[in-house]
């Protein structure tokens, strides 16, 4: 049994706790907040954009509670820590974990910037334990599987692939991501999921030409970007939190390959991953699996398990996916194409 700590008790929290909840050979040890920490284990008033808005409340009988987070730290029969902190303290927090010789999964964006994600790569290379970002849309089942189309080449080459995930503003924490000094505003926090996934799709990015806009918090908070990559697909990706209150959340996306095209949205809700090829009926697809919260926190747990490191995303890729992000901000900033290096 991999017994896991759950750090930071906001909407993501509580998300990844509902997941565990459905995975053998997982449970919850320890939960630990600095302010919020229900000792009753009702978490019935937290919310977000997407995932299930079932209520939750977790049997506190056999859960530790700390405010402390080194006290979890110092607790020898935990072996997972989840973090789902704001992200300025993904660094400290995750290096922590990691020198105490912790697993450790780290929500989304590894840190506010690359410099600090590199550290936490570094601390994660000369750790004992496993490190890995929690990129949920690798996991998503409709995203998984046109990404295995792509890699396979099932219906020829990309043509053309447009993602898109776009939102009112976060009515959750908004004291820390309207800081855009400290959350990145949307392009680090939101856009960051489609800049991760066409790296996991296409390879890392030779570059990027973003345009962009700050309405809320002084960094970027709606973004649209095209990727040069390697095969010469036509990519593009548009992420936003400045849809007006009542519009809700979507991300969808269009790929087009040389023998079909595979269109996604979420507002379609069980006709939401649709498939046409020539020469044949469209087709409603629903490939199996549960969200993307589900399939990453099973990818961990099996990892732990099995005594092999997660592979389909690691912290290289957490770290690649945070520069790609820093130079989509600078070409937004300048109106200049923006080259990326290779990774190091």
């Amino acid at each position: 049994m991999v017994n896991v700590g759950v750090v930071g008790l906001g909407f993501m929290g509580v998300t990844h706790m509902k997941a565990y909840r459905q995975i053998e050979g997982a449970r919850i040890a320890a939960i630990c907040d600095a302010v919020a920490l229900p000792l009753d284990g009702d978490f019935s008033k937290v919310s977000g954009n997407v995932g299930s808005k079932d209520l939750f409340r977790l049997d506190m009988s056999q859960v530790k509670a700390f405010k402390d987070f080194n006290e979890l730290l110092a607790q020898p029969d935990i072996d997972l820590i989840d973090l789902c902190v704001p992200t300025m303290a993904h660094p400290k927090l995750a290096i922590a974990a990691l020198q105490a010789g912790k697993h450790v999964i780290c929500e989304k964006p590894l840190a506010r910037d690359s410099a600090k994600a590199r550290e936490i790569v570094v601390a994660a290379a000369q750790a004992k334990g496993y490190f890995m970002p929690a990129m949920c849309l690798r996991f998503w089942p409709e995203w998984a599987w046109v990404q295995r189309a792509i890699q396979r080449n099932t219906y020829g080459k990309v043509l053309s692939a447009r993602f898109r995930r776009v939102s009112e503003p976060p009515a959750w924490g908004r004291e820390s991501y309207f800081q855009g000094a400290k959350s990145g505003g949307a392009l680090l926090d939101l856009h960051i999921h489609d800049t991760d996934f066409i790296q996991f799709c296409f390879g890392r990015p030779l570059g990027v030409y973003s345009s962009g806009f700050s309405h809320y918090s002084g960094a970027i908070d709606h973004v649209m970007t095209v990727y040069k990559v390697k095969d010469g697909a036509t990519v593009s990706a548009e992420g936003s939190w400045v849809m007006t209150e009542g519009y809700g959340f979507n991300m969808a996306y269009t790929v087009v390959l040389e023998r079909a095209t595979v269109d996604y949205d979420i507002a379609r809700g069980n006709e939401a991953l649709k498939l046409f090829v020539h020469g044949q009926a469209p087709e409603v697809l629903h490939p199996e699996g549960g969200d993307g919260y589900l399939g990453e926190l099973k990818h961990m747990i099996e990892a732990i398990h099995t005594g092999r490191p997660p592979s389909i995303v690691t912290a290289q890729d957490g770290l690649s996916s945070v520069q790609i992000i820093e130079a989509e901000e600078l070409s937004a900033k300048t109106g200049q194409f923006v080259a990326l290096p290779p990774l190091l």
